[in-house]
Order: C-alpha cells, then structure tokens, then sequence
C-alpha cells in the first residue's frame, strides 16, 4: 500500500526534487505536485492525496491560509508544513490552521519520509523541540491560548494518563496498545479529554497541556 501525496509548492526545483523522491521510494506516491493554491479545490479532487506537503510561502494563499481552507472542506487530510523558516509564530499559526506537522526544508530526504509517514498515522504534530518553541512564543509575547493554569480541568486518572501519551506523540491506536484497553474506549476518553481542556486537536491538548504543566 502507497501512502498518496500531493505537493503544493511554487519552487519547481524543490517540487521536482520532493516528486522524485516519493515516485523513487516503495511505500509512497506523488499523486499532484503544484505551484500555487490558487485550484486547491480542482487539484485536490484530481489527485485524492492523503498526506499534503505545503509549502508555507506561495503565491495566491500561503501555505497557511490554504491549510484552514482545506481542513474546513476536508477534515481528515494530513498536511505536512515545510518553510525554510524556523519560526515560533509561522508554527503556531500553521498548527492552528490545522496542519498535522511541521518540517524544514534543509531537514534530510528521511526526515521528509518519515514525518510524512508519522502524519499518516495520526500523530502528534508538533515534537518536542517544536513544542518547546511554541512555547517560548507565548512566552515572550504573552500571549494566553488556553485558561489560566492552576485551573482544575477534572480530569480522572485515566484521562491524565491518555493526555501524557498524547504529548509524547503516539497515536490513539499507540496509546490503546500500551494501557491494553479498546482503541474505541480511547476515542471516547480523548474526546472528554477535549472537552474538558476546551479544545478541538490534538495539538491544542499538547499544547495546552505543556503550557499549563498538566503532564
């Protein structure tokens, strides 16, 4: 089975370059490669990718503004953001716009590969060095995402042993395996969990939670 995926990037040598290498490695697909966003909604039905590499700065919608336009139509889609830039705040709105991870562009051909691949997965988006600059954004600009810490969330036993494996990246099916209950009872312990931090993610609930100190 072939992991399909599409390519939005305006740099032709960096997408030919990401094309060949998918084409070129068992286990994974290029199925579109484009240079803007401005026919996501044609091309995204022509190639029914299931991962998304997006390039952050493109003409027409950036790679943002084009991640919340996708994920509000398809909720389910992967999308993989890669920038040249290793900035705190492009991360935070990236993952805010629903992105499920985040790569440089100098990062290695197998690191393209497997975040790709962990995307796929389910998990988490952000690791732990990006969450650690995430943090250090709200930190120098004071800016509050979540409610005050100190706050008591109620959560049980349970729920905060759910929270800690979702922060450390594995996926629901991970998690379900390690605590040896049903990936089904997991779904429903996530989603008390959501409600109770008073979010809608994944990454919002790691993030919250490092900001906080409730893992």
């Amino acid at each position: 089975m072939e992991i399909r995926v599409a390519i939005f990037e305006d740099n032709k040598l960096v997408r030919d370059a990401l094309e060949a290498i998918l084409n070129g490695t068992p286990g994974y697909a290029c199925t579109g490669a484009f240079s803007s966003g401005n026919n996501w909604k044609t091309d995204i039905v022509k190639c029914s990718p299931q991962v998304i590499l997006m390039d952050i700065e493109m003409p027409g919608p950036d790679g943002i503004e084009l991640t919340k336009l996708i994920m509000e139509q398809y909720s389910d889609m992967k999308i993989l953001i890669q920038t040249v830039f290793d900035d705190s705040e492009k991360i935070f709105k990236a993952l805010c716009a629903g992105a499920a991870g985040y790569i440089l562009k100098n990062d290695t051909p197998n690191k393209y590969l497997e975040a790709i691949v962990e995307v796929y997965e389910g998990k988490a988006s952000i690791n732990a060095s990006i969450a650690k600059k995430v943090i250090g954004f709200f930190s120098n600009k004071n800016v509050i995402i979540a409610a005050p810490s100190g706050e008591d969330y109620h959560l049980s036993t349970r729920e905060q042993e759910i929270l800690k494996h979702i922060v450390t990246g594995k996926s629901l099916k991970e998690i379900a395996a390690a605590l040896f209950i049903s990936y089904d009872t997991i779904r429903t312990h996530s989603k008390h969990i959501y409600k109770k931090l008073q979010v809608a993610s994944r990454s919002e609930a790691s993030l919250k939670a490092l900001q906080q100190g409730l893992v």
